[in-house]
């Protein structure tokens, strides 16, 4: 049954810029060709792959009751975001403060069943394999909204539900046995048992690998771009300054490193630009600013300038690191703080990974300075799996076996 049936992807998010869900969209659809994606708000990526490989891209909604819950889900998140303007300031109380938030979960439901209810009017192939990226909650609400039977990839829970949005949880709850969760790591599976405890979910990476990797002539005309010679060592800084990022940490590394050093940073919102103007003014720091989000062209020029990717964060983060996956598919070097015990163990004498102690600015310090005398190998094809990343064919076939389990087991 691997072999057989279009996929349906389904990706909230895909009109923004940034993360590894644009690259594994992309990845998924070429690995099934004839596929469809479905994109409420557009595509922010460049559609000509996706495209060659036969898939059809659906933006919007399809059919009366998916623009009926699509044009209430905007609604909602106008309501949300009105709602954090007017109750930023901390003299609110904490539930008032919360309740756009809330809101926001209810809207992110709404436009997934919105895009499964296009899903169902669009697909008839009984082989089709629905998959989406989902929000962290009300997962039986959207799949009784979207009459639509799902893979539900959760990277996270960013907002716990309040006593509304459990009671409309609860009220929906049958729902959930339409569903299957997948979540990217063991540490995000365990937060949202505790929440959904009747979920059915499993732990599988949804990063993919692409095959992807960056020549030498790539290398080669990055180090040119940026001018940064062929025997120097960069270090790159991908993406936002999350508060799970231990931007603090590199803050106080920088000014203890005793080697000349690159460092690549590539932006994005929340960032704090006194942090960066410090960065840039270090004696032994020369800093390469590009301003995000950019296509995914830029990002691999960074990748392929840099002689190490890399990933700090504070201690107890473990959700899954679309960088650490990004280093593995690009073959780049990767330096990672120990911040999540399981990943830690899957570096674990890994010729082209380095761990330094999570929070500890000397440690990281000396990692930066190691990287003069001892150059980290590059990683291989293939390494990926030691991450839990597989193939995009593999992965296709995965969901399709577990997807039609699915619909087996529960009608």
């Amino acid at each position: 049954m691997s072999g057989s049936g279009p996929l349906v992807l389904i990706e909230p998010n895909a009109h923004r810029l940034g993360g590894h869900y644009q690259t594994t969209l992309a990845a998924l659809a070429t690995a099934r060709p004839g596929s469809v994606v479905i994109t409420p708000s557009g595509l922010a990526a460049d559609p000509a792959p996706l495209r060659a490989a036969g898939t059809r891209l659906v933006s919007g909604a399809r059919g009366p009751m998916a623009a009926v819950l699509l044009a209430a889900a905007r609604g909602a998140l106008a309501v949300s975001r009105a709602g954090q303007r007017a109750f930023a300031s901390r003299r609110w109380p904490l539930a008032l403060r919360r309740a756009p938030h809330q809101v926001t979960l209810v809207a992110r439901c709404l436009t997934e069943a919105a895009c499964l209810h296009t899903a169902r009017r669009l697909v008839r192939d009984p082989a089709s394999v629905v998959v989406l990226t989902a929000s962290e909650a009300l997962h039986g609400a959207a799949a009784l909204l979207g009459g639509q039977p799902h893979l539900r990839f959760v990277h996270e829970q960013v907002t716990t539900e309040d006593t509304p949005v459990r009671l409309l949880g609860r009220l929906a709850q049958r729902g959930e046995k339409r569903v299957m969760a997948l979540y990217p790591t063991a540490a995000v599976r365990e937060e949202h048992a505790a929440a959904f405890p009747r979920l059915p979910g499993m732990v599988r990476a949804f990063a993919v690998d692409d095959g992807s990797r960056l020549t030498d002539a790539e290398r080669t005309a990055a180090r040119e771009a940026f001018g940064i010679p062929s025997n120097a060592v960069a270090v790159s800084v991908v993406g936002s300054w999350w508060p799970c990022k231990d931007i603090a940490t590199i803050d106080a590394a920088l000014p203890r490193v005793r080697t000349p050093l690159h460092l690549l940073v590539l932006t994005g919102s929340p960032l704090d630009e006194a942090v960066l103007h410090r960065w840039q003014s270090l004696p032994r720091i020369r800093a390469h600013i590009v301003r995000g989000p950019v296509a995914e062209t830029d990002l691999r020029r960074i990748y392929a300038a840099s002689s190490a990717v890399l990933v700090a964060r504070r201690p107890g983060e473990g959700k899954e690191s679309g960088l650490a996956m990004d280093a593995a598919r690009h073959g780049v070097p990767l330096l990672v703080s120990d911040h999540d015990p399981h990943l830690t163990a899957q570096l674990a004498g890994r010729s082209w990974a380095r761990v330094f102690p999570a929070g500890d600015p000397a440690g990281l310090a000396a990692a930066f300075d190691r990287l003069a005398t001892r150059p980290l190998a590059t990683p291989a094809p293939g390494d990926g799996r030691v991450l839990g990343m597989a193939p995009a064919a593999e992965q296709a076939a995965f969901l399709t076996d577990l997807y039609h389990d699915l619909i087996k087991e529960r009608p």
